[in-house]
């Protein structure tokens, strides 16, 4: 890995310090579009849990390659789980994370030793030090957002009014 970086077009270098932004809509389809594989940090086995569904999606309904790192499990969906990033074979392009706000730190970290491209925080997650980190390293940075609904939305599985599951309403259609 080069010591230069590039800085992600959605980041702003004012003076010499680096401001992170968030992508556009344009820019995040741009990242999902070029992305091969995703993994998920904080992978879970409980169906409960917005990692699984994440998950089950991207399994079913993506091109990507996806791989789970959680150190508690060994199997997932069929599917080895990783105990750390650095476990993980092969190259990394998104890494998505299901941890919690103070874990992100030493998660970026990790990430950024693994030379992914991107650092997907979802929904719910939001840590501007560690989005600046990663910039600064030249990752792409997402922030409090679901890769499963970026990616359904731009794959023409979500429309503006839901899931494409045609119309949705409170009222009944026909009667028995």
């Amino acid at each position: 890995m080069s010591l230069e970086t590039t800085v992600p077009e959605h980041a702003v270098r004012t003076g010499g310090a680096l401001s992170w932004q968030p992508p556009t809509a344009r820019q995040r389809q741009a990242i999902l579009s070029r992305t091969q594989s995703v993994t998920i940090v904080g992978a879970s086995n409980n169906p409960a849990r917005p990692s699984y569904f994440v998950a089950t999606y991207l399994l079913s309904s993506s091109r990507y390659q996806v791989n789970f790192v959680n150190p508690r499990l060994d199997e997932l969906l069929g599917q080895p789980v990783y105990p750390s990033l650095a476990d993980v074979p092969g190259e990394i392009d998104l890494v998505s994370v299901f941890r919690k706000h103070e874990d992100l730190p030493e998660v970026a970290e990790d990430v950024i030793k693994t030379g992914a491209r991107t650092l997907w925080l979802q929904l719910g997650l939001w840590h501007e030090p560690v989005a600046e980190r990663a910039a600064e390293a030249g990752l792409d940075v997402v922030m409090n957002r679901c890769v499963k609904i970026e990616h359904a939305r731009f794959a023409g599985g979500l429309h503006l009014a839901g899931f494409n599951t045609g119309v949705i309403s409170s009222r009944r259609q026909g009667k028995p």
